[in-house]
């Protein structure tokens, strides 16, 4: 199976960028954004993967893109905690009182980091492994 690396390159940019934000958010105390942009993190280094691959990538969820590559279980259900942070930190109204700022604290912010490194990480393992097999052939 031929690899689309240069996609593959494009959208894990991307992915490291916005961890990367994150992190500062986190420094900043932003704690709403920082959890929404690991969210984001998530989510690019698993379509870098399935686009790198020639397979459809479509949608916000975490974790309904990490069952398209077969990931283990307990990514999956990590990846619905960071599932989570994609509409909840963006707008005031998914509660009835307050705003996203008044919600997030550093340990969600915290949580949903250390989540999307591991998505990273894990993703990250599947290409090298994709690429030896490549090499093999």
């Amino acid at each position: 199976m031929l690899v689309d690396e240069e996609e593959y390159d494009r959208w894990m940019r991307q992915a490291r960028h916005s961890i990367k934000s994150a992190k500062s958010d986190l420094l900043e105390e932003d704690f709403d954004w920082a959890s929404f942009k690991a969210h984001q993190a998530g989510e690019y280094a698993i379509k870098a993967l399935l686009k790198g691959l020639g397979k459809e990538a479509f949608g916000p969820s975490v974790s309904f893109l990490l069952k398209k590559i077969t990931a283990p279980e307990g990514l999956i259900e990590k990846a619905k905690r960071l599932d989570k942070h994609y509409l909840a930190p963006r707008y005031p109204n998914q509660w009835s009182e307050g705003a996203p700022i008044d919600y997030y604290t550093k340990l969600d912010a915290e949580e949903a980091i250390n989540i999307a490194e591991e998505i990273i990480s894990w993703i990250e393992s599947c290409m090298e492994q994709l690429k030896k097999e490549e090499r093999k052939d």
